[in-house]
């Protein structure tokens, strides 16, 4: 039986054939793994830092997040499935400073807000993509694009600033290796800013490698304690669960949003309709379970990864084996403290230098989806939309408080900057008449190649 093709979707070489991961070859299928594990990593572990979650844990289910989400939607989206961050504020209001006590309440509600993906899911499937992605246009989906890396670019900015030397050594190497790179160096542009960025760190004496002396080399990643199940056996809080729950699963809207965002990115930078096909239902149910049992075990909410996002754009390898190799590598490295040890002493303004570039080209993503849609901006309510989105999401986002909060009865709930731009630009393009003159915009559903 003939070999069924492989639709197009890799990088050109210097004759201008285009390759996929299976004519590239094994050994660059590894090199292109590995950016994309470098290209989640530094986020990845920020959460877990930040919350006081294991690394390892973290890891370990956000590689086994990856393929079931790769599962799930057939093995056709290219994403990768990282730690969410709009999370963050029901850690820190259930387990304040990291309590390793109450982590696992804030997992129990993390989990039962993945239960919402599986109900928004339900409702694609019932309704269909297309009745349901008329409410998200390029007039809104694009803003939002474009708002979250340009919400992204504020950590990459302040990690840049512990040493733009550093930072800048990085840029430089993205840029030039991308540009002006040969064969395989120019599309690794990421691994390789890493790479030399981080040998520049230590040649400067910027790199503390004590934590890596100390850190063995193969460890159990889960520690059964620390996982929802825990809860059972030590006898549960009831009261502090079902505080958690409610706290937390609001949260949920925010971050569904943000998947039909990302996966309208992904799409548009691989210029296919995965909305479509292999389906936004398929799309939220992988990761709706992904953060289910990667909070159950303990570690951190998954996500769709606009990181990654910025390495299909940059490299224009789309392969998603490629990123099932990367999440492979995550699994394998999470049994293994003293690399997270090594990559955890990675300096702060290699991952600013190399963030730079990639929140960058997720903006970008969101501008062409303007353009290549035709979006009029001549017309008065594709401005107010696109105008609402870009301030509520940004400005919410850099405000004091960095979000919304509203409080009913005694349960705080917490609206991202991004969260409210978007709820206010789906209702305005309901809201607002097009006018004789106006036509209706399509919804983000870019032709599927054969």
């Amino acid at each position: 039986m003939a070999e069924r093709e492989v639709p197009t979707m890799g990088a050109k070489d210097q004759s201008g054939a285009v390759y996929d991961a299976r004519t590239l070859g094994k050994p660059r299928m590894v090199l292109f793994g590995f950016q994309h594990m470098f290209a989640m990593f530094g986020a990845t572990i920020l959460v877990p830092v930040l919350t006081g979650l294991s690394v390892q844990a973290t890891l370990l289910f956000a590689g086994l997040g990856t393929l079931l989400f790769h599962l799930v939607s057939r093995g056709k989206v290219p994403a990768f499935l990282g730690s969410s961050f709009a999370f963050i504020a029901g850690y820190a209001a259930i387990a304040p400073n990291g309590d390793p006590r109450l982590l696992p309440y804030a997992c129990l509600g993390v989990a039962c807000a993945g239960l919402l993906y599986l109900v928004l899911s339900a409702l694609f499937k019932v309704f269909g993509a297309n009745r349901v992605m008329r409410y998200f246009p390029p007039v809104v989906t694009g803003p939002i694009v474009i708002a979250i890396g340009l919400i992204l670019s504020s950590s990459a900015v302040e990690n840049c600033s512990t040493n733009w030397i550093i930072a800048i050594v990085a840029i430089v190497t993205i840029i030039v290796t991308n540009v002006w790179g040969r064969g395989m160096i120019k599309v690794i542009p990421i691994l390789m800013g890493v790479i030399v960025s981080y040998a520049c760190a230590i040649a400067m004496g910027q790199v503390d490698f004590t934590s890596v002396e100390q850190a063995a080399w193969i460890g159990v990643p889960v520690l059964w304690e620390n996982t929802v199940f825990g809860l059972f056996g030590s006898g549960i809080d009831s009261g502090l669960a079902l505080t958690a729950i409610i706290t937390i699963m609001p949260l949920a809207f925010a971050t569904m949003i943000e998947h039909i965002g990302d996966i309208s990115a992904i799409s548009s930078t691989c210029n296919r309709n995965y909305i479509a096909e292999p389906g936004l239902h398929r799309t939220l149910l992988g990761d709706g379970l992904a953060t289910i049992v990667a909070s159950l075990f303990g570690a951190p909410a998954n996500t769709t990864y606009g990181e990654n996002t910025g390495v299909l754009a940059l490299t224009r390898v789309f392969d998603p084996r490629v990123v099932r190799l990367a999440a492979c590598f995550a699994i394998a490295f999470s049994f293994c403290p003293k690399f997270a040890a090594i990559i955890g002493a990675m300096p702060a303004s290699v991952i600013g230098g190399v963030s730079l570039v990639l929140y960058g080209m997720i903006s970008a993503v969101g501008v062409r989806n303007l353009i290549e849609n035709r979006v009029d901006f001549l017309k008065s309510r594709n401005i107010i939309i696109a105008a609402l989105i870009l301030v509520l999401s940004i400005g919410i986002a850099y405000s004091t408080a960095g979000a919304i909060v509203m409080v009913v009865g005694e349960v705080t709930i917490s609206l991202s900057g991004l969260a409210v731009g978007s709820v206010v630009g789906i209702l305005l393009n309901v809201i607002l008449p097009y006018g004789d003159e106006y036509e209706i915009a399509k919804p983000l559903t870019p032709e599927i190649k054969h």
